[in-house]
């Protein structure tokens, strides 16, 4: 049986996801940008709307995912709200200048959300996906999942690298879950489970009406997909 988290972008995606099945939910704004932080507003609505966990973008800007330290305390705020309003934890992702991780700002949010949930997003796509998850495997930072699409755009050409990140996560006790996500939906969702049996799936726009991100939630597609991961 494989959990399934889906992306919401208010209040009214998130109770819809939940009526129809949803594990666990991605809480975003800006989608077109890839995501951002929502409003606090945001949040504490959707949190307090539904029984399911709900994790919550810490992304401050879309220019990279190269932080300065002079954007931490908006960081920090943020994550200190998201802790305030009882959400079960943070999807964050940091690189270097060098396209490895950010271990400096990534402890740091660590440490700033203890007692939450932390997912490393798909940040780590725009590097040599496998490596970079292997560095997060043996560093003394423990993240809960990485989301990923194999470095890949979608999960469907990303296969080869999923396959050899799912193997590497049964090496050690440290290793992260691998959530994959992008590209995901109920039409090939059966034959990428067949070959991964992921422990947990993420999906977006394929839950959405015609796929659109700006149209609600489509339930019979999630009901669907759970159907086939379990």
């Amino acid at each position: 049986m494989s959990l399934v988290e889906i992306i919401v972008l208010n209040q009214e995606d998130a109770k819809y996801a939940e009526a129809y099945g949803a594990d666990r939910l991605e809480l975003v704004s800006a989608i077109a940008e890839g995501g951002l932080t929502p409003s606090y507003g945001t949040i504490k609505m959707v949190v307090e709307s539904v029984k399911i966990p709900v994790m919550v973008m810490v992304r401050p800007h879309s220019y990279s995912f190269v932080y300065r330290r002079s954007e931490w305390d908006a960081i920090s705020e943020d994550i200190k709200k998201i802790q305030e309003v009882g959400a079960a934890g943070v999807v964050f992702g940091a690189l270097t200048e060098k396209q490895a991780v950010d271990f400096d700002i990534l402890g740091m949010v660590l440490e700033e959300a203890k007692g939450l949930s932390l997912t490393f997003h798909r940040a780590i796509d725009q590097t040599d996906s496998l490596e970079v998850y292997k560095s997060l495997c043996q560093s003394p930072y423990h993240v809960d999942r990485v989301l990923t699409s194999g470095g890949k755009l979608r999960v469907p050409e990303g296969l080869d690298s999923l396959t050899g990140m799912i193997a590497e996560s049964g090496k050690t006790t440290n290793s992260p879950i691998i959530m994959p996500g992008s590209g995901l939906s109920s039409r090939n969702i059966e034959d990428i489970h067949q070959q991964l049996q992921a422990s947990e799936y993420h999906f977006g726009s394929a839950v959405r009406v015609d796929g659109d991100f700006r149209k609600k939630i489509n339930g019979d597609e999630i009901q669907r997909i759970k159907r086939i991961v379990n």
